[in-house]
């Protein structure tokens, strides 16, 4: 089984905002392969899907951004999963827009919720997909870009890029992360 975590805030007033996508990424995950109703377990929303042979356990953290540590680690425990099986989606103002990067281990890079689960796992060990939303224009501070919203020039490269992460997010449950970087890095 695989735990793969879109991370985001809840609450409307975080809905389609650029700190969101991992929640939106994983929105179209569940909804691409018949994903039932979700449940509220490990701090969070769950929905089981199977993704080609492989069951996948989709989870959106509601302990807000910071602290999504608790969540995962909570689901983690519960499998008793390897990191090997775990796949994290964040938002990375680092990169371009539209940009999807792969990585099987790193460090968080400035995004707080992978530095929680970094910390509350004890390990950067485990593969994420970072959505790019930036840059940060000049005259912005990095909280309020990504707490804003997509404008509407953005909004369809965004749609784009939802989509083909999760394809990618499809093909890394089948393929594992290296074919899943060969691909869509």
């Amino acid at each position: 089984m695989k735990l793969i975590v879109g991370l985001g805030n809840i609450g409307r007033k975080y809905g389609n905002t650029r700190h969101n996508v991992g929640f939106n990424v994983i929105d179209l995950v569940a909804k691409r392969n018949g994903g039932d109703s979700p449940k509220e377990k490990f701090d969070g929303s769950t929905v089981d899907v199977t993704i080609g042979s492989e069951r996948a356990l989709l989870l959106w953290p509601h302990t807000l951004m910071n602290r999504s540590g608790q969540s995962v680690q909570a689901a983690m425990a519960f499998y008793q999963l390897p990191l090997t099986d775990l796949l994290v989606i964040c938002d990375d103002f680092n990169l371009p827009l539209g940009t999807l990067r792969f990585r099987s281990k790193g460090s968080a890079g400035g995004q707080n919720g992978l530095g929680d689960i970094i910390k509350r796992l004890g390990s950067e060990e485990f593969s994420r997909l970072r959505v790019g939303i930036g840059p940060v224009p000049d005259s912005w501070d990095a909280a309020d870009f990504v707490l804003g919203k997509f404008g509407p020039s953005d909004r369809t490269i965004i749609e784009e890029t939802i989509n083909r992460a999760a394809e990618a997010v499809e093909h890394w449950t089948t393929a594992g992360t290296a074919a899943a970087m060969n691909q869509y890095n």
